[in-house]
C-alpha cells in the first residue's frame, strides 16, 4: 500500500525532487523548519528553478499535500481490492505504518504533523491538511460501517465516532514513538485497540 509515493502525473522529476525534499524536510522539522535556499542545496539546483516549478513556499506545501491526499486515496482503493476484510484493513493499516516507522521510511504522516501546526498555516495549506483527514475519517467510516453490519467488528459507538478515534490513536501512536525515540511503541500502543475492535476467533 503506497500512501505517498510520487504519482503519475508529476509535473517533471525537478518538481518529484522538490517535492520529496521539502516531505523530508517537513517530517524533520515542520513548515518553518526550512527554505528554498535548503531544498535547493539537497536537490543540488538554484532557488531560481525551485521558483520555476512552485512560485512561493505555499505553492509548494500546498502541491505536496495534494500529491499526498491523492496517493492516500490511490493507496486507499488498492488495499480494499486486495483486502476487503474490515479487520484486516485496520491490521494492515496500522501495520503499514509501523513498518514505515520502524524502518524510518515514513516515520510521521505529514498531515498529522501539519495538522498540530495548523494555527500557524497558510489558509492554502490549511484547507488541504483538512481534506486530508475528512478523507482519512471517511474511509475509515466506511470501514466500520461494514464491520458493524459483518459482525466482524466490535464497536462501542457510532462508526464515525469508532473512525475518528481509531485515526486519532493511529496519529498519537505516531507522536509517542517520536517521542520517546522507540519505533516499538506505536505497535505497543496500536495492539489492544486492534484487539478490543477485532474479535476473538477459536
Amino acid at each position: 500500500m503506497s500512501m505517498d509515493k510520487p504519482s503519475n502525473t508529476a509535473p517533471s522529476n525537478t518538481a518529484d525532487d522538490i517535492l520529496a525534499a521539502a516531505r523530508s524536510f517537513i517530517v524533520a522539522s515542520g513548515y518553518n523548519g526550512f527554505s528554498y535556499a535548503d531544498i535547493a542545496e539537497v536537490v543540488g539546483i538554484r532557488k531560481a528553478s525551485i521558483h520555476h516549478h512552485f512560485p512561493s513556499k505555499v505553492d509548494l506545501v500546498q502541491t505536496l499535500v495534494r500529491r499526498y491526499l491523492e496517493d492516500a486515496v490511490t493507496g486507499m482503493t488498492e488495499l480494499e481490492r486486495n483486502v476487503p476484510d474490515p479487520p484486516e484493513l485496520l491490521r494492515t493499516y496500522a501495520g503499514f505504518w509501523a513498518q514505515c516507522i520502524e524502518d524510518a521510511s515514513r516515520p510521521i504522516c505529514v498531515c498529522a504533523l501539519l495538522a498540530s501546526e495548523l494555527p500557524a498555516l497558510p489558509p492554502e495549506v490549511a484547507v488541504e491538511v483538512r481534506a486530508y483527514f475528512q478523507f482519512l475519517s471517511g474511509w475509515l467510516t466506511r470501514v466500520f460501517e461494514r464491520g458493524a453490519e459483518q459482525g466482524t467488528l466490535t464497536i462501542a459507538a457510532a462508526p464515525r465516532a469508532e473512525a475518528e478515534a481509531f485515526m486519532a490513536t493511529v496519529h498519537g501512536a505516531m507522536i509517542s514513538a517520536r517521542a520517546y525515540g522507540d519505533v516499538l511503541t506505536f505497535g505497543m500502543i496500536l495492539a489492544p485497540t486492534l484487539q478490543k475492535l477485532i474479535p476473538a476467533t477459536d
